[in-house]
């Protein structure tokens, strides 16, 4: 691994830890998520930027930390990907449909790389609220089923691995 994905690793683990993040449905320390993303991202590019960006995800929009951290932290380029997989959307910006379709249309606009993290981001999280929140993923599979038709600039084995996630939950 090499020095700037460990960097990016260690600022992760070190955010999400400054809040005791924890993963809602299994109380593990939140940084196993972006570990899972990181190593979806990993499995298939060697891209550093997304490599890292995969770690940093949700740092901007779970953490104290800014983008403007990240951007101090890091390349430009990795601040640029964690700015295109952050949500954009508030609390007052209406309810969850409303701020879905706002940050849907935020991420319609990202690049292609960052595209492909968000996609390993839906898959490991799809996988999470599926198996321990079923009354949740009714709502959260139909946003991710709208999520993917702006996801196909992205990875396309990740994008089919996403693809049978969505569609295999409702073939049940």
């Amino acid at each position: 691994m090499s020095a700037i994905i460990i960097k990016a690793r260690v600022f992760a683990r070190q955010a999400h830890a400054s809040i005791d993040q924890r993963r809602k449905y299994t109380n593990e320390p939140y940084i196993v998520h972006p570990a899972a993303v990181a190593k979806l991202v990993s499995d298939v590019t060697d891209d550093e930027d997304m490599i890292c960006a995969a770690w940093l995800h949700d740092v901007v929009e779970d953490t104290p930390v800014s983008l403007h951290d990240v951007e101090q932290a890091f390349v430009i380029a990795v601040a640029a990907l964690v700015s295109d997989l952050t949500d954009v959307s508030r609390p007052d910006d209406g309810n969850r449909s409303v701020r879905k379709r706002i940050d849907l249309e935020h991420t319609s606009r990202a690049s292609d790389r960052a595209k492909t993290v968000k996609l390993a981001d839906l898959i490991d999280n799809s996988r999470s609220i599926t198996q321990h929140d079923p009354r949740l993923a009714k709502v959260y599979m139909r946003e991710k089923r709208a999520l993917l038709q702006v996801l196909t600039e992205g990875d396309r084995r990740l994008y089919r691995m996403a693809t049978q996630i969505v569609e295999g939950y409702y073939a049940k």
